[in-house]
């Protein structure tokens, strides 16, 4: 039945032309067709971003990670156009994964939250997802099914410490899991001395693991530990903010390409009357303003002007005199102004929008 409402769920979200592909060029030409604040992908440069980084993880498999619907650039459209590229996916939701397959994604697909319950273990069966292990209470709910053990090196958020380990691999056994992989995550991979920690005990649960299953993957790196190389690439790469065209705090995108930008249509010009601009009084007399679709409502910081005055929920007012202006493409930029990073513009700003992918 999950699996009905979830085709269902689908047909219906395409037929009505959400996440529509379109193949032109330039935005410009876009533009004029969507009537509704604007998300442009460039499916070319993630294909891009993913030839770089498999270039710097050398011959290790690559786990796209597309979790958090691909960091706002739609996890389904992203994961088909790049599968050819790619060794597997990574999720957070068993959801999330579930909806890879109905999409057509036949890649391992690993979900990355620990696995906690009966219904989720026997939606990855259903679905044929990679679990993942914490610690043996996880391990006693894999009967039959692929999972990653996860190691705590340090972070402190997800995964088993060394000392557990013998137990957890005496569980997995007993109940005929499939133990396809162990990993970790580097929690400052900027700094030299916390990696180096986090590196010596993961190479520790490395050895426990594979004496007992030799074929295991290994991975320690998501993004950080791809771009830093070398005795960091172990098995597999996980990438994430890289595949989008960023980099994690400390580390150059050089190389990277964004490939997200985000328009608001204008909705209405009118000639100035009284001193408001938005819910401000205005900082200066104009002779008219222009109201854009896009607000707080759509990810976007209320305290960061994008026009005059704050963002209402809905709708901002500027000077400008366009169709359709560009609101972002940078989000390292625009996180700087926010006080955040670019991982939570990227996955906050393409609410309520149109998507359309070009190449």
């Amino acid at each position: 039945m999950v699996k009905y409402l979830y085709t269902a769920f689908f047909v219906c979200f395409r037929i009505r032309g959400f996440m529509r592909p379109f193949t032109g060029r330039a935005p410009r030409r876009i533009l004029c067709r969507v009537q509704k604040t604007l998300s442009v992908i460039n499916l070319s440069a993630i294909s891009k971003n993913i030839k770089f980084l498999r270039r710097r993880a050398g011959s290790a498999k690559f786990y796209a990670v597309v979790k958090a619907d691909a960091y706002g650039h739609g996890a389904e459209r992203v994961s088909l156009h790049i599968q050819p590229q790619v060794d597997g996916f990574c999720v957070a939701l068993t959801e999330e994964g579930a909806a890879l397959r109905i999409a057509g994604v036949t890649k391992p697909v690993l979900v990355l939250t620990p696995l906690t319950s009966a219904d989720d273990a026997l939606a990855a069966a259903f679905y044929n997802l990679s679990v993942t292990v914490n610690g043996s209470a996880s391990a006693r709910l894999c009967a039959g099914l692929s999972c990653h053990i996860k190691v705590n090196t340090g972070m402190n958020r997800y995964g088993c410490n060394i000392g557990e380990l013998p137990v957890v691999l005496s569980t997995l056994a007993s109940v005929g899991a499939r133990v396809d992989g162990v990993y970790s995550h580097l929690y400052c991979p900027a700094e030299a001395r916390e990696r180096e920690a986090q590196l010596a005990l993961f190479e520790e649960a490395e050895r426990l693991v594979k004496a007992a299953y030799p074929r295991a993957v290994c991975h320690i790196s998501a993004s950080g530990g791809t771009l830093l190389g070398g005795k960091f690439i172990k098995g597999a790469v996980r990438c994430g903010i890289s595949m989008y065209g960023y980099a994690p705090q400390g580390f150059s995108r050089e190389g990277l390409s964004p490939a997200l930008k985000v328009y608001a249509r204008r909705i209405q010009k009118t000639d100035v009357c009284g001193r408001g601009a938005g819910y401000m009084v205005a900082t200066k007399n104009y002779a008219s303003l222009s109201a854009y679709r896009l607000g707080y409502a759509d990810g976007f910081a209320r305290t960061v002007p994008l026009g005059e005055g704050n963002l209402c929920m809905d709708a901002f007012v500027s000077e400008e005199d366009g169709e359709f202006i560009e609101v972002l493409s940078d989000a390292d930029e625009y996180a700087a102004r926010c006080g955040t990073i670019s991982y939570e513009v990227l996955c906050s700003v393409t609410r309520r929008s149109e998507r359309v992918y070009i190449n």
